[in-house]
């Protein structure tokens, strides 16, 4: 299965995006550190875990922090099925906070991953669902959590590796990975945030042993803020930039 159309729309919205003469730019420098792990639990079942420690301004602030905990299904050798956990804390940052204060965020998540082959090219999409719960803190108090306000999400990820020294990736060997995913919001409440974001990756990976593989990627995301800026009452986008350095740890527990 093939989606050659796909990547064609990510770039078409992302310029439409940039088109847009009435919004806010708030360019930020980001510094993502992030570690990965499938760990086997028997022929079909791996549980998943993840962390991502996520930083601004040149590493010197925190931006956010996300652990996830889930467990995947294998169907077939290109058909998986998952589900789980997220906890996530957003910090203040940039010219145009979102909150002026650390908020909190719990979401429920259902994945659906085909892997796909172009030539030498590894290709995966993956089709993930979302329920959030999102922290309301209080008008006279914002840092007191009155309420939690929930919405849905979707996101399209296309990944990809390419193995650089030969047809396949071995140990000891440099491969080429990227990946591309948008996020829509639906369903109430999610007022003007149908566009949630879209994120751009791509650089080397270097593959040290079976279960164990390092990447650094240039990074991009562009989000767009789910209120306008109160002020002027302008939409705020976010243009960020930055690295993406990623631990990819599997254990097989079978073994």
């Amino acid at each position: 299965m093939r989606f050659p159309f796909l990547p064609v729309l990510f770039f078409l919205f992302s310029h439409y995006v940039s088109a847009q003469q009435t919004r806010l730019l708030d360019h930020n420098t980001l510094g993502w550190f992030t570690y990965n792990g499938d760990h086997k639990l028997s022929k079909r079942w791996d549980l998943h875990t993840e962390y991502q420690w996520r930083r601004t301004d040149f590493l010197q602030n925190w931006q956010q922090g996300l652990a996830r905990l889930g467990a995947t299904y294998t169907v077939n050798d290109r058909i998986s099925v998952g589900g789980g956990y997220t906890s996530l804390i957003t910090y203040p940052y940039g010219d145009y906070p979102e909150d002026a204060v650390m908020t909190f965020e719990h979401r429920a998540y259902e994945d659906l991953e085909i892997s796909d082959q172009l030539g030498r090219v590894n290709l995966s999409h993956r089709f993930r669902l979302e329920q959030r719960w999102l922290s309301v803190g209080a008008d006279e108090n914002p840092r007191q959590i009155v309420d939690w306000e929930f919405q849905h999400r979707i996101r399209y990820q296309i990944s990809g590796e390419l193995p650089l020294q030969g047809q396949h990736i071995d140990n000891g060997e440099f491969y080429a990975n990227f990946f591309a995913e948008l996020f829509i919001g639906f369903g109430q409440n999610v007022g003007n945030d149908v566009f949630n974001q879209n994120r751009l990756s791509a650089g080397p990976g270097y593959q040290i042993r079976d279960n164990l593989k390092l990447e650094l990627n240039y990074f991009n995301q562009i989000k767009q803020h789910a209120t306008s800026e109160p002020t002027s009452n302008r939409p705020v986008y976010e243009i960020n930039n930055g690295f993406r350095l990623n631990v990819v740890y599997n254990f097989d527990f079978t073994k």
